[in-house]
């Protein structure tokens, strides 16, 4: 019986003709992204703006759904909820309305008033509330542990490979989070804490697909020292499209299987993982390995004067 193969061993696609349609694309997309992030804005949930929060313990076990449908009918805005241990204990949070906090505190004894009335025996704890001045503070620490990540990233390669691989797996990264940020400001989903982690989940994986590609160019660099460099890089991403198609394929179909049948509480995080996944696969190739052609790198870019000395003793033998 044959091994199924999604990606035959003979494999020759010209991936690097296209490098330059591709930047033009990704240099548009991720303008296009940012500039969408500084028109509309994000979604920004309760762990970033501020609210209240309630715990409510049921006496019996409770749909999520149902519940959240009877709390959109108190106009109280956009409430989250999230079981809490088990389907008979909730957390409840409320966006902070406008004004002073007494337009708070009534909207939580709104809601404590008649979550009782409408399921008898349930208990809510008294609200808690969450100030703008923690949430912004949560906000720039998610945001500095993006950005962090990344430099440290950056850095790393940069002293595994050289340079020129550090400055591309930059320049992948921030492609992926701009294109990811850009499809938050467009739908306007909610971004709170599950999407910063959503976000360092996509630097994870774009990071690490992108090493297995720089691995084998810097070896095959080591190897055919006089392959021009355009083609050597299309080598070596056919000698790791295989593994890229696979992992990406079993991430992604896991993560549709989420999407449809998962909760609502994860969407989110769900989808933006998902769609990092795929864009992540897409810059391993058509940005992380260009970006070498770009920044001048050549076969003999790292090679020692004695490495130049022992190729040319091969070329002209005494």
């Amino acid at each position: 019986m044959k091994l199924l193969k999604l990606v035959p061993d003979n494999t020759n696609v010209d991936f690097m003709k296209w490098r330059n349609i591709a930047l033009i694309l990704s240099i548009l997309a991720s303008v296009a992204s940012l500039a969408l992030v500084g028109v509309r804005g994000l979604n920004l949930g309760i762990d970033f703006v501020g609210g209240q929060i309630v715990r409510a313990e049921f006496a019996q076990p409770v749909d999520i759904e149902v519940l959240r449908g009877r709390i959109a009918t108190l106009d109280v805005g956009e409430a989250s909820i999230q079981e809490f241990g088990n389907n008979k204990t909730y957390q409840i949070r409320l966006p902070k309305p406008a004004g002073p906090d007494a337009a708070a505190n009534a909207v939580v004894t709104k809601v404590r008033a008649f979550i009782p009335q409408a399921y008898p025996g349930a208990k809510v704890s008294a609200g808690e509330s969450v100030s703008g001045k923690v949430s912004g503070e949560l906000a720039w620490d998610g945001a500095l542990a993006i950005t962090f990540a990344m430099i440290g990233i950056a850095i790393y390669i940069w002293f595994r490979f050289e340079w020129q691989f550090g400055v591309g797996a930059l320049i992948t990264l921030f492609h992926d989070v701009s294109m990811v940020l850009g499809f938050f400001a467009l739908t306007q989903l909610q971004v709170d804490l599950n999407i910063v982690a959503a976000f360092l989940a996509i630097v994870g994986y774009s990071l690490n697909d992108t090493v297995v590609i720089y691995d084998r160019i810097r070896e095959n660099l080591r190897k055919y020292r006089k392959m021009e460099i355009v083609s050597l890089l299309n080598f070596s991403l056919n000698e790791t499209l295989s593994r890229t198609i696979v992992t990406s394929l079993s991430i992604m179909l896991a993560l549709a299987v989420l999407l449809v049948l998962g909760p609502p509480v994860l969407f989110g995080l769900t989808i933006a993982i998902l769609l990092g996944t795929f864009i992540g696969t897409y810059s391993s190739i058509y940005i992380s390995a260009p970006a070498l052609v770009w920044m001048g790198l050549k076969p003999d870019s790292f090679l020692r004067t004695g490495d130049e000395k022992d190729d040319e003793a091969v070329a002209h033998p005494a």
